[in-house]
């Protein structure tokens, strides 16, 4: 049995977390706690704490994880370099998975960018679209630029267009543009409800309680 623990307990996100870990026969919720809550005290009583929140707040629970030796989930997108390199330092002490989307299909995405970027080279120009609801802060997305940088490990390409769409309340809609004077490819991931993302935290939650002090992802998760 995994105890996890859910900050932003009352946000979208951090209610559906909580509502399927619920479900869940292998996961205990052992702590949830919101802006007015006290982290220190929920995060103790777990095993794992997974963290949607905002790039400040998700910093500070990092620094608790830390001192309390406990593993970490964080799907908080908008991270700062320094926000970053603050939790690459905590991983040297606790075990932490750190994905821009926690999206099982989004995270196969990845794996498909790259082959289609390895196999297509040169010819074919890429661009990438995404569109989220209008609540959304940060622009370009942090999956779309993550689609970016899969795409220039791969191949030579810096001048990769993002354009971002921010209407009603889109989910989570990302496209890879593939095009020659030929033909076009496009790979396409539509999220239909936010629980894609919180079942993609749990099962990293699982696998992150296991494992030694380190910084994962979600390709470590499932194994891409």
């Amino acid at each position: 049995m995994i105890r996890i623990c859910v900050s932003g307990s009352r946000g979208k996100m951090g209610s559906r977390i909580i509502a399927l870990a619920r479900e869940d026969r292998d996961i205990e919720v052992a702590g949830a706690f919101d802006i007015d809550g006290d982290p220190e005290q929920s995060i103790g009583k777990c095993d794992c704490l997974i963290d949607f929140t905002a790039p400040k707040a998700t910093v500070e629970h990092c620094a608790i994880c830390e001192r309390h030796k406990k593993a970490m989930v964080i799907g908080t997108t908008g991270l700062s370099e320094a926000d970053t390199a603050r939790i690459r330092q905590a991983s040297r002490v606790i075990p932490l998975v750190l994905s821009p989307n926690m999206s099982i299909g989004v995270n196969l995405l990845f794996k498909l960018v790259r082959d289609a970027a390895r196999t297509l080279g040169a010819p074919y120009r890429v661009s990438i679209r995404e569109a989220h609801h209008v609540h959304k802060k940060d622009a370009p997305s942090g999956t779309a630029k993550e689609l970016a940088r899969v795409i220039r490990e791969t191949r030579d390409d810096r001048d990769i267009p993002i354009q971002s769409i921010r209407e009603d309340e889109i989910v989570g809609d990302h496209t890879v543009f593939f095009e020659s004077p030929y033909d076009t490819l496009q790979l396409v991931h539509s999220a239909k409800t936010r629980d894609i993302f919180a079942l993609g935290a749990l099962t990293a939650a699982k696998y992150i309680s296991r494992k030694k002090a380190g910084l994962y992802s979600m390709k470590d998760v499932l194994g891409l």
